[in-house]
């Protein structure tokens, strides 16, 4: 599709400090480009393994469910359809036909995950920062993400569907939704208001399963789910918690020790970039690839323990 070695490496260029600076503009771009791409992957994952997906249900004990640690948890999967170009490489034309593809696909959505899709062109500024601020919609991208190319024609094309499964005042009020033309054509994600980190998995899993019956994902034999970003291709899965810890707060040390044994990593209460707050931690897997989605759950799981 004409993506070029010069468009790949542009973010980096532009941004000296952005820890990758590597983009994909289509699943060629991997192949093309194998040889930069390649130490990229394989310095960032530390991993050679060929990808294996096991998204098949998971029982784990709820760690805190009386919310005095864990306030919340999120699980995120990145998803590219075969045959178009990434964002980073994308026309109008092109997104407003993963938009409509992507649209499509959720009226097959299973009954406990129908919902409504909320286009981005069409919403007045007083309703774009409420949404924003509950997390459910998203932003222009960063400066990085600007000098890759994904922003063009932004909003144009872009979106989020929203679904609450169930009674919205179960406990944790569970949301399952899809960013839809943001960083890759598909941000699925599950989260809750609870520290029950296999219903928030087993919520996002019956989502991909369904939407698989209706859209071919860019795949790779070796590499597994291509995304734009090199950082999350093979499962493209961040499963992550909020969670106050007033005394590690203190011991940083003792944290970050905790954190690595269990391949995990530590980010700030608003997440990448940003400033912890009030002792309460962003804590995720480190790793997408290498390992199954099953096993990064476990990880983290055991990790919080």
């Amino acid at each position: 599709w004409g993506y070029s070695l010069d468009q790949a490496i542009r973010s980096g260029i532009e941004n000296p400090d952005s820890a990758i600076g590597l983009y994909a503009g289509d699943a060629q771009a991997y192949t093309l480009f194998s040889d930069l791409f390649k130490k990229v992957i394989q310095s960032y994952h530390k991993s050679q393994d060929t990808h294996v997906s096991d998204l098949g249900p998971i029982e784990l004990e709820d760690l805190d469910p009386g919310k005095e640690y864990i306030l919340s948890t999120r699980i995120r999967t990145a998803r590219n359809i075969k045959g178009i170009p990434f964002p980073p490489h994308m026309d109008d034309q092109e997104r407003t036909l993963v938009e409509k593809r992507v649209t499509g696909a959720c009226r097959h959505l299973p009954p406990g995950l129908a919902g409504v899709y909320i286009s981005l062109e069409n919403l007045d500024t007083e309703t774009q920062n409420r949404l924003r601020a509950q997390k459910l919609i998203f932003p222009k991208g960063d400066r990085f993400m600007e000098a890759a190319g994904v922003n063009r024609g932004f909003p144009k094309g872009r979106g989020t569907f929203i679904s609450r499964p169930g009674d919205p005042k179960s406990p944790g009020n569970p949301i399952f939704m899809i960013w839809v033309n943001e960083e890759d054509h598909l941000r699925i994600i599950s989260m809750e208001t609870s520290s029950n980190i296999a219903r928030v998995f087993n919520q996002l899993a019956r989502g991909i399963q369904s939407l698989s019956t209706s859209l071919e994902f860019a795949l790779d034999p070796l590499y597994g789910n291509l995304t734009s970003c090199p950082t999350n291709i093979g499962t493209g899965l961040r499963a992550g918690v909020h969670i106050r810890l007033e005394k590690l707060d203190k011991k940083r040390q003792t944290l970050e020790r905790i954190v690595r044994a269990h391949h995990l990593q530590i980010r700030g209460t608003g997440g990448e970039k940003t400033r912890v707050r009030k002792a309460v931690f962003d804590i995720s897997n480190k790793h997408r690839l290498g390992k199954t989605e099953r096993q990064i759950i476990l990880d983290l799981h055991q990790g919080l323990k």
